[in-house]
């Protein structure tokens, strides 16, 4: 077991690769392809087996590991962590070329419910995927990441704004307030002229006392981004800008991911909701199969699994999203192909599975204690948080609870539980979103943090370590405690108490 300062770095060296979902999920890859597991293609026909360990992607943006029990009997459960990938970012339109004041500034649009005045005056980057054209027709994806600090979203000196603005607090219009700024034209235009070579300029200029009407080529499409963003990526990635054919672009802070504080006891970085969840569920699944041929399987008669999914920031209404298919059919082929379409398999499997939803929570803060309810103030380096909401924002019910808490505290890890105050709206997660679709026992956790949906976040580091242990005895022994608790055969509830009922006067003796 891996030392809790030792878990917190690991989360560090994470998020400061996995700047995107699409960096994320092939950091994941990466992780499970060292620990052995085989990597799967959904077209494909699947040949699972007990004992075998397993992963796959949806659009390089989700991915879901399962590890097969070598006990397993069809109708067995599926013993799952879920999380997402993505967080609250700016992402570059399909046109993201503009032009305001005579400065070169990229049209983003606003992805998710993102604290957006936290991304003024920090040093952007761009990352995500790039679509090439190749010589021989095909199209081939690129993942890229610059890490320079190429654009900047430049605040408003106070002096210029009007007397209610200073007063009211500056209020931001996300179309014309958020556009980072890439570069002043006339920097542009030196830089573009000094790379141009003679054959460039030759090929560009019409020849001398050429007849344009005749025979002329038809102009080219409008520029969709600017040639200076284009010719960065195309530089990144050792390409000519002409062989891009799209993309797919997130805008990143380029600050590391750190671990800080006077005591060293917090984690400084972006996207830990929720990206902190997704290190730690991978982590403890690996972890939780052992090392070589996976002798933690042994004597596991479940299946044990991580989904991690994109669009949980938008409602996960997508393909790739918990509001789509994907963990459904993962469950049905998985438990048809091991039990031989054996009828009822996939349902009676559905049945006896338990999902984690794990997502960051919100832990008190010093300056507005006053935010949660004061019996439900979840601290840093104090555990797991139970997340709880009776209108269904989170899907924890008495059951799921206790059996998460339960197996944690024979471990001697500590929990914490979270209410929403009633006078607060609550946000939600996956918990409910895969409960309903599945219909199987779900809990919602997560790790206490400060300052979600900012640029910047804080967690602590001792509950990234409390969280990958806690998720490793989930594993290692969630399926025993369910197979000895079966709610809807438990005896019916005693209607009537000790202290017998006073006599209405109506019923004779």
């Amino acid at each position: 077991m891996a030392s809790p300062g030792g878990d917190a770095e690991a989360l560090i060296d994470f998020l400061n690769v996995a700047w995107t979902p699409f960096h994320a999920v092939e950091e994941a890859s990466k992780m499970l392809l060292a620990a052995g597991f085989k990597h799967l293609q959904e077209k494909d026909k699947w040949d699972i087996v007990p004992g075998g360990r397993y992963f796959f992607t949806r659009n390089a943006t989700t991915i879901v590991a399962f590890a097969v029990g070598k006990k397993y009997v069809p109708g067995n459960g599926f013993y799952m962590i879920g999380a997402h990938t993505d967080s609250p970012c700016l992402k570059l339109k399909p046109v993201s070329k503009s032009t305001k004041s005579d400065c070169l500034m990229l049209n983003v649009e606003t992805y998710g419910g993102g604290l957006w005045n936290t991304w003024f005056d920090r040093e952007l980057g761009v990352a995500g995927r790039v679509l090439l054209r190749s010589p021989d027709g095909l199209v081939t994806q690129r993942l890229v990441k610059i890490t320079k600090p190429i654009a900047r979203i430049p605040m408003l000196a106070i002096h210029l704004q009007t007397a209610s603005e200073r007063s009211d607090g500056f209020k931001i219009n996300a179309q014309t307030h958020l556009a980072p700024l890439l570069a002043t034209n006339t920097k542009a235009k030196t830089k573009a002229a000094a790379s141009t070579t003679p054959a460039q300029a030759a090929a560009i200029a019409p020849a001398a006392g050429s007849d344009d009407s005749a025979g002329a080529a038809p102009p080219p499409p409008p520029e969709r981004h600017h040639p200076l963003l284009l010719s960065l990526l195309a530089e990144h990635m050792q390409c000519s800008p002409a062989d891009i054919l799209d993309l797919e672009l997130h805008m990143c802070d380029t600050q590391p991911s750190v671990i800080g504080g006077a005591c060293d006891e917090f984690i400084f970085s972006g996207r830990l909701d929720n990206l902190a969840m997704s290190f730690c569920a991978l982590t403890a699944l690996i972890r939780s199969c052992g090392s070589g041929a996976g002798e933690g399987l042994i004597d596991e008669g479940g299946i044990r699994a991580v989904a991690l999914f994109d669009h949980e920031e938008v409602g996960s209404g997508s393909a790739q999203g918990a509001g789509g298919p994907v963990m459904r059919d993962t469950i049905t082929r998985v438990a048809r192909a091991l039990s031989g379409s054996e009828e009822g398999a996939a349902e009676r499997c559905l049945r006896s599975s338990f999902l984690v939803s794990a997502d960051m929570a919100h832990a008190v803060h010093p300056n507005y204690a006053d935010k949660h309810d004061p019996h439900h103030g979840p601290v840093m380096h104090k555990g797991l948080v139970v997340k709880y909401n009776g209108n269904q924002r989170y899907a924890t019910n008495t059951i799921s609870a206790s059996v998460f808490r339960e197996l944690g505290s024979a471990k001697g890890i500590p929990c914490q539980e979270f209410a929403v105050r009633n006078d607060m709206p609550c946000g939600s997660t996956i918990g409910p979103i895969l409960a309903a679709s599945l219909g199987c026992l779900t809990v919602d956790v997560g790790i206490p943090q400060w300052s979600m949906h900012s640029v910047r976040e804080t967690c602590g580091t001792d509950d990234v370590s409390y969280a990958v242990r806690h998720f490793e005895a989930f594993f290692a022994g969630v399926g025993l405690m369910l197979a000895n608790l079966n709610v809807d055969a438990l005896p019916p509830p005693v209607l009537r108490g000790e202290i017998e009922d006073p006599s209405c006067h109506h019923c004779t003796s």
